[in-house]
């Protein structure tokens, strides 16, 4: 049986009590504040980790499990870039298993990183789209160059609430893995090529094991 993946969401269900939103478009969290924003929303992930009730690791991996192995956290991965909405009709995503989830284009994001520029497209889940609790999320699946090296191979995700405007904030210090990536039992959707970029994001949630 596969199980659904549900990562995507575990940001927004653990840390709206402190707050994306403190991080506006103008990047006016400073260095220091931003440092220890990661470092608590770390701690929570690994606790989650931890526990038998959210954890997504098999009964092997959980026995030795102390924490998630992360880049540094680097101030220059929090972006801010330009939104432009730009709704499509639904399609279905490709996942690593026949499961194929409702999705839609719902904006594309451009940004410059080390004075290159690069887009990512945001993406709504349907289902979460008609609910009071994820109607406002958007998800972006990404892979990058450091896939298969220090990174997992099949990519990373962030997610973000839907901007209010033309600006939008990504910090790639909170890119995350997809449940896959710990247990074989889960079903995650494949960033679709218009998210691969072309460039090593050094930020986030590093590769769990050597073999993936």
């Amino acid at each position: 049986m596969n199980y659904v993946s549900t990562c995507y969401l575990t940001f927004y269900l653990v840390f709206t009590s402190i707050g994306m939103g403190c991080m506006t478009p103008d990047k006016s969290v400073n260095e220091s504040e931003h440092l220890t924003f990661v470092t608590h929303h770390r701690a929570e992930l690994d606790k989650k980790f931890r526990d038998t009730n959210t954890s997504p690791l098999d009964s092997i991996a959980f026995i030795s499990f102390e924490r998630l192995n992360y880049f540094p956290v680097n101030y220059d991965y929090l972006v801010v870039g330009t939104f432009k909405k730009n709704i499509s009709d639904t399609f279905r995503m490709k996942t690593s298993t026949e499961r194929l989830p409702l999705y839609r284009k719902y904006g594309e994001i451009e940004f410059e990183m080390y004075g290159n520029k690069y887009g990512l497209t945001a993406y709504q889940n349907i289902e979460f789209a008609n609910s009071d609790t994820y109607e406002n999320e958007l998800f972006i699946p990404f892979k990058d160059y450091t896939n298969g090296i220090s990174s997992y191979g099949g990519g990373r995700y962030i997610d973000i609430q839907i901007p209010h405007g033309e600006t939008v904030e990504i910090d790639f210090n909170l890119s995350y893995n997809p449940y896959c990536a710990y247990n074989d039992r889960y079903s995650c959707p494949i960033p679709p090529e218009e998210n691969h970029l072309e460039v090593e994001i050094k930020a986030g949630v590093k590769k769990f094991r050597e073999d993936h």
